[in-house]
């Protein structure tokens, strides 16, 4: 018996180690940052960024590596400290509840191994979340809920009109004060069931992508197998999300998806993180036409800072990007959609931001179309359609 009580007594210990090193190791290979800061831009453009009075970042996906997001890292682009130090108002936290092994651009199988499955084990997460998609995203809201509570006010979170109009206040005295949002990545989380939407809702999820990587219950992905488009379930779904004003977020979908949820939707959609195609031929990007359409819907295109949605150099198709959505359906439907810690290799970390003004301040954008582009367009969105 003694020797059972020990040999459990070292794994447990090696268990407790792997939790503090393991998914700092992960995170570091797999969330790199091209250039560290501290960042220098120009003084017209600094001067610019500190006249921004709201600035937001539609995707990021820190809440999957298990940090401590009260504390400053030297790993991965965005914590509370750096949201403060770079002036953020609003951050969409988004939740990764499944990868597939090998996951690539092209065509992921829903059936491959879930690369989320060991990280989520070695995150010491209950062991309840180790084999459940719609667990992993419960605990994930509640890690984020966990951390504001510890900030004591400094952050607020966004789930309604009213928290909304209470961050813009509060910033108006304190701009120390910032705001998160929780989203979701991929409607796989759901496990297939409408309860489990309603169960989301409550969490404070306003945010769902249909589809991430892999196709699912409700349809076909951007970079899946079959190119479907919205299940019978799937539809349900939507029309639920639609009553519940939780926003359809289009980044990884079908264009038959695209299609479907553009013609049946009564909500203005999101496109959390993306490109477009005029710039960086991809699959997971969008066409003129559905950029269109989601211009026609009242929708907002946030512009991913990725080498596989905006190309390489990654600032100038960042601002490529923008330039094009501009030109064709107006700066009104701009937005910033980092994906920040969500797997990529990005330019610079949130701290950063001031880059990006820097790019469209060269390439002619004004000072009011910068702002839009910055936080402005979001925050005119959240009050037009938060409730």
């Amino acid at each position: 018996m003694k020797k059972l009580l020990f040999a459990l007594g070292v794994i447990t210990a090696i268990y407790f180690v792997a939790t503090l090193l393991v998914p700092t190791y992960i995170e570091e290979k797999r969330n790199p940052v091209k250039s560290l800061p501290p960042y220098e831009v120009s003084p017209e453009a600094q001067e610019i960024y500190d006249r921004l009075d709201f600035i937001s970042d539609l995707h990021c996906d820190a809440l999957l590596w298990g940090r401590d997001l009260t504390e400053r890292s030297t790993v991965g682009s965005v914590d509370f400290p750096r949201m403060r130090e770079a002036n953020i108002a609003l951050e969409m936290f988004t939740i990764v509840s499944k990868s597939p092994a090998g996951q690539n651009m092209q065509s992921n199988s829903e059936d491959a191994f879930d690369n989320i499955t060991p990280l989520t084990i070695a995150k010491g997460e209950t062991p309840n979340q180790w084999f459940s998609l719609i667990n992993r995203t419960l605990g994930q809201a509640e890690n984020l809920h966990d951390f504001i509570e510890e900030e004591d006010g400094k952050v607020i979170f966004v789930d309604d009109l009213a928290s909304f109009k209470e961050l813009l206040e509060a910033r108006k005295a304190d701009k120390t004060v910032t705001g998160a949002m929780l989203g979701i990545e991929g409607a796989h989380a759901l496990e297939g069931s409408l309860e489990n939407l309603e169960k989301v809702y409550e969490a404070g999820i306003r945010m769902i992508g249909p589809t991430h990587f892999f196709d699912n219950e409700l349809g076909g992905s951007a970079h899946g197998e079959n190119g479907a488009g919205l299940t019978d379930f799937g539809k349900s779904v939507i029309r639920r999300m639609n009553e519940l004003n939780i926003f359809i977020d289009l980044a990884h979908c079908s264009p038959a998806i695209v299609d479907d949820v553009l013609t049946m939707t009564t909500k203005p959609v999101m496109v959390s993180h993306i490109g477009v195609r005029a710039v960086l031929d991809s699959q997971r990007n969008l066409t003129d036409e559905q950029i269109q359409r989601i211009a026609a819907n009242g929708g907002i295109i946030g512009v991913a800072f990725f080498d596989m949605a905006v190309g390489d150099p990654e600032i100038d198709g960042i601002i490529a990007t923008m330039k094009h959505i501009r030109d064709l359906v107006g700066v009104e439907y701009i937005a910033l959609g980092s994906d920040y810690d969500g797997a990529v290799a990005v330019p610079f970390d949130i701290t950063g931001l001031p880059i990006i003004v820097e790019g469209l301040l060269k390439e002619g954008f004004t000072e009011t179309e910068i702002k839009a582009i910055m936080g402005e367009n979001v925050k005119r969105f959240f009050l037009e359609n938060l409730n």
